[in-house]
């Protein structure tokens, strides 16, 4: 149980996926301008991470890890440089689903979002959290965890860059800062605040 709650809290805070390894950053800068919004692609994320993750956990320990067909009497059958295909594929129908969920039942946030969306479909944080899962071995309850304590790391992100962005509105930024230069230093600096995270221990 306590290795279940050390990987929550290290995907989310230290181990943030958009913070520590840059997945996701441009959904991240494009949509953080407004807090409504940000805070539907947020928990868009979350819920397509916690949902991807764990199926592609399904699909490559079922059928692509070496020796994972052996329950269909090929063992010697390697199927794992598939992964990426189908990882993708995967993402982007249950993506699909919920673009038309979020159309049929909140159609402002459906526009709000406009093409960043679809684009959940190719944000390297959602592909990154099932290459990670792969990479570091974890079983599946483990897997749960990470893809929704990644989720909601993103999340968390981009609501406190959104923010953070609208109190800036109102400061007196100097010319050379405003914009990217901007977004850049807020975002570091809301790194290191996550970061704090790294002395607790469980």
């Amino acid at each position: 149980m306590e290795n279940l709650i050390s990987i929550g809290v290290n995907s989310i805070f230290v181990g943030n996926i958009l913070l520590s390894y840059f997945l996701g950053m441009c959904s991240f800068l494009a949509v953080s301008r407004n807090l409504k919004t940000a805070a539907g692609l947020g928990v868009a994320v979350i819920f397509v991470m916690a949902l991807t993750t764990p199926v592609n956990w399904l699909i490559y320990n079922l059928l692509l890890a070496p020796g994972a067909l052996a329950w269909a009497g090929l063992p010697e059958i390697n199927l794992s440089f598939l992964k990426l295909i189908l990882f993708i594929a995967q993402i982007a129908a249950i993506v699909q689903v919920l673009e038309m969920v979020i159309d049929r039942y909140s159609p402002a946030l459906y526009t709000g979002l406009g093409v960043y969306l679809p684009l959940i479909t190719v944000n390297c944080a959602i592909l990154g959290a099932s290459l990670f899962m792969v990479e570091r071995s974890y079983t599946f309850a483990e897997t749960l965890v990470y893809g929704a304590g990644s989720g909601t790391g993103w999340c968390l992100a981009i609501i406190a860059m959104a923010a953070i962005q609208k109190k800036l509105r109102y400061a007196d930024v100097p010319a050379g800062l405003q914009g990217f230069g901007q977004s850049m230093i807020v975002t570091g600096l809301i790194a290191i605040g996550f970061m704090l995270f790294a002395g607790v221990s469980i």
